[in-house]
């Protein structure tokens, strides 16, 4: 509990103490009105000034000015318990408010503390402490056991084990040694490593997803939008009725101070609160809750789109499988060998950072000599053509490529990648690649089916057979393959149209080469995102560890979240219209309505919490 926390709940203790006093002293007249007084300021000084300060400022219908008219209404009038026992109640919800929002900042509070203050710069054979936002691309820091990482970089010197659970929840330690990549906010917890760095703090992992998380709360879901359109219309409706209820029965019947104790329980019970503070909280607490489970959602938008979701479209590499390729067999021409082969594919992909490239370049093992190209051509979809400086012109791509140039080639049907390798329009053989599928992707198609999603999809650019392969293994219901990036675009407009208007399609991708399919979808969601720029800009939901188990449990908690808010909704404005019309008819007096105002809004805020309670699992 917060110092502010422990004030206000001293405040509640001695007001209840002396209004209890003050009920038990026999006085009359303005002794009495006095002696009231003293348990009305001690709760209620803080509500009474912020009702002044909103009228000066011309915000004036909100809960504290209505909370203020009430109960000094009830002074006047004599009611005098009543108008100690609103402000007091109002303490209370106020303190539980505010318990909750504490509660449901927590876990993205440990996120914001995931951003180290200070890095050791090396330079000059010297250690020196700097602020992260000193050290430049290049530079070399040296971090200790048990620091945090400070700057995404490379380790050049040292082996460790990281702990990454601020960002992907994943409890296992990941061991990393020289070659390695770490990511700003995780924990170096055993060795001394000396990294280089490559990225600026700004354009640091740890830099977006606080600014990712920071942003989120002012992307509202409809139901959020609906609660703040609805409270600017309902409290100056309900003041207004208020009046006429204090002002025109009396005109009939001659019975002011009854009427005007109606109107002014009914005030009380109309304060929105129950639903101003319980909607946006949790839809707040669905994020807070979902970023423990190291699942990044933008805003209540994405938790509302989400919930609806029956749709979801996989790419395939880094997504279902591990994106890690490895050459499983060579086939090298008659006229060449393995090596010569592996060398040409090798020069062709020297200068490309793609998954396959490096697999190619990797398994040739030797030093490729730099800067013998003289011209690169990339042929989106189909390959690589290069030229060496010798005029030698290689070809590297797939089926569609060396039909294109017209080279008779021998096709290969093994299951994989098959990457085609050409000289000077002479076939020289072709490398089989394969991509692990990842251990985790079938029981996550399974997951998903269980958690109300009707269809999956798999879009992907490898063949046919290798495709249909892996989708098959999957359970996956549609797969579509050969496809250019642009293709993936134009199959997921079409899936978008077929769907049921009312719901909507998820896309999940690895966010390197997937924006324009993760902008399209309703939901674009990134896999394996850490260390990703593009997955952390392009898409609504960042999932920060390559588990797609975890996009279920998203779903599962976009749900969730959506039926607690709904079931506050439902249950404020039900509880509400019942005592107000009671209220009105002179049924129920100024304690039901503090039940109507501060008891539901209670009620709602503990539903709320609720939603904090998930499970990084699928239990």
């Amino acid at each position: 509990m917060t110092h502010s926390q422990k004030i206000k709940l001293a405040r509640i203790f001695i007001g209840a103490a002396l209004l209890i006093a003050v009920i038990l002293i026999p006085a009359q007249g303005l002794l009495k009105c006095a002696l009231f007084l003293l348990p009305y300021l001690t709760v209620g000084y803080d509500t009474l000034w912020k009702a002044l300060r909103g009228c000066l400022r011309g915000q004036i219908f909100d809960e504290d000015f209505l909370m203020a008219v009430a109960s000094i209404g009830a002074l006047i009038i004599g009611e005098y318990p009543e108008a100690v026992a609103v402000m007091l109640f109002n303490q209370i919800g106020v303190l539980f408010e505010s318990y909750a929002v504490g509660k449901s900042r927590k876990s993205i509070a440990a996120l914001m503390d995931i951003c180290p203050d200070r890095a050791n710069l090396e330079k000059d054979g010297e250690i020196t402490e700097v602020f992260p936002e000193e050290v430049a691309v290049g530079d070399y820091i040296v971090i200790k056991a048990g620091e945090k990482i400070p700057l995404d970089g490379i380790i050049e010197e040292g082996a460790t084990t990281v702990d990454t659970a601020a960002l992907t929840g994943e409890a296992v330690p990941k061991t990393l040694s020289k070659g390695d990549e770490v990511i700003s906010g995780t924990v170096n917890l055993t060795g001394l490593i000396r990294v280089r760095v490559t990225k600026i703090f700004e354009e640091s992992t740890v830099s977006k997803i606080l600014e990712l998380v920071e942003n989120a709360s002012s992307k509202k879901a409809k139901a959020e939008n609906f609660i703040s359109k609805f409270s600017r219309f309902y409290t100056p409706a309900v003041v207004s009725a208020a009046v006429l209820l204090a002002v025109i029965p009396p005109l009939f019947d001659g019975a002011w101070s009854s009427w005007i104790y109606r109107a002014l329980t009914f005030l009380v019970i109309s304060c929105p609160c129950a639903l101003v503070i319980s909607v946006p909280l949790t839809f707040f607490g669905g994020i807070g809750g979902a970023s423990k489970c190291g699942i990044l959602i933008k805003g209540g938008n994405y938790i509302e789109a989400l919930s609806r979701c029956e749709t979801v479209v996989f790419d395939k590499t880094g997504t279902l499988t591990k994106g890690t390729f490895a050459i499983t067999s060579i086939h090298a021409e008659k006229h060449t060998d393995e090596n010569t082969l592996l060398y040409y594919a090798a020069i062709a992909e020297s200068n490309s950072n793609h998954p396959i490239a490096k697999s190619i370049c990797a398994r040739f093992g030797n030093q490729i000599p730099r800067g013998s190209l003289s011209e690169v051509t990339e042929l989106s979809g189909k390959g690589v053509s290069v030229r060496t400086e010798a005029g030698e012109e290689i070809l590297v791509g797939n089926e569609k490529l060396m039909l294109e140039r017209k080279i008779s080639y021998q096709a290969v049907s093994e299951i994989g990648t098959v990457v085609y390798v050409a000289v000077n329009e002479k076939f020289f053989g072709s490398l089989v690649i394969s991509d692990e599928i990842k251990s985790t992707s079938a029981e996550a198609i399974e997951n998903l089916r269980k958690a109300g999603i009707r269809k999956t999809v798999m879009l992907t650019g490898d063949s046919e057979k290798t495709g249909t392969a892996v989708a098959h293994a999957l359970g996956i219901d549609e797969v579509y393959t050969e496809l250019l990036p642009t293709d993936k675009v134009s199959h997921a407009e079409t899936l978008l149209q077929q769907k049921n208007p009312r719901k909507t399609l998820a896309f999940v991708g690895d966010g390197i080469n997937d924006a324009p399919v993760l902008s399209r979808a309703d939901i674009g969601i990134s896999m394996g995102a850490i260390g990703s720029d593009a997955a952390i800009e392009a898409s609504d939901i960042v999932l920060m560890d390559d588990d797609p188990k975890k996009i279920a449990l998203a779903i599962r908690i976009a749900k969730r979240t959506l039926s607690i808010a709904y079931q506050n909704i439902i249950f404020a404005l039900g509880v509400k219209g019942i005592v107000l019309l009671l209220g009105a008819l002179g049924l129920v007096g100024m304690w039901a309505a503090v039940f109507a105002d501060v008891g539901v809004s209670v009620i709602a805020i503990l539903n709320a919490m609720r939603v904090l309670k998930v499970k990084n699992d699928l239990s």
